[in-house]
């Protein structure tokens, strides 16, 4: 399966209407820019290849 390109412009629209929010035009752009640094950072953690017997993260129990 070919995943397509993430597309930071359109997920902040989106979850400005999802969420109610109110972006001002001035700081859109920079909005857009971490959304796509975030996206590029989870990639990479995405990308790291774990064994199947290797849990990713401990489990919380209180």
């Amino acid at each position: 399966m070919t995943e397509l390109p993430f597309d930071e412009r359109a997920h902040v629209a989106h979850m400005e209407k999802v969420m109610g929010l109110s972006i001002d035009d001035a700081w859109r752009p920079i909005v857009e820019a971490h959304m796509a640094a975030t996206a590029r950072a989870a990639a990479l953690v995405l990308s790291l290849p774990l064994d199947d017997h290797v849990e990713p993260a401990p489990v919380f129990v209180p």
